[in-house]
């Protein structure tokens, strides 16, 4: 008889980590790394003033400023993305980050490795089932979130 595992940090954090090693022997063969993949996924939506881009990145890898203006060297450095002058239509004077030709090819075939693992990951969930776990998943996101917000 086996047991139905209890929800805590150690279940959420195994399928993290076993799930994130597949994404991440899937995306080796394009060139990019994990955190790399989410700054693509962030200039995806057009491009984006570097500081909301270091903002999007750091909140969601939950990593330091420097370690984001890392990763956006490198995918500057890999020909990925490029980092533009605003223009002033813009109002702005930060400089903007866009996706190159090679990035928006590159974040297609990521896209296309995340919708085959998915589909091999999760296709046989029922859907009810999936959507129970992402709304549990969603809330305790949020609650870290709102957590890691008080100071220590």
């Amino acid at each position: 008889m086996s047991t139905v595992p209890t929800l805590n940090g150690q279940v959420i954090g195994q399928a993290h980590y076993a799930t994130r090693a597949l994404l991440e022997r899937a995306i080796g063969p394009l060139g990019v790394t994990f955190n790399q993949v989410v700054a693509l996924h962030v200039l995806a939506q057009g491009p984006v003033e570097r500081a909301h881009l270091t903002h999007r990145v750091t909140s969601t890898l939950k990593i330091d400023e420097s370690a984001v203006h890392q990763v956006i060297a490198q995918v500057v450095d890999a020909g990925l993305a490029q980092v533009d002058r605003p223009s002033p239509a813009t109002g702005g004077d930060e400089p903007l980050v866009a996706l190159t030709d090679t990035g928006r090819a590159t974040q297609r075939g990521v896209v296309a490795a995340v919708a085959d693992l998915s589909a091999r990951l999760y296709g046989d969930i029922p859907a009810d089932e999936a959507s129970t776990a992402a709304r549990v998943l969603t809330l305790v996101t949020e609650r870290a979130n709102e957590l890691t917000a008080i100071p220590a």
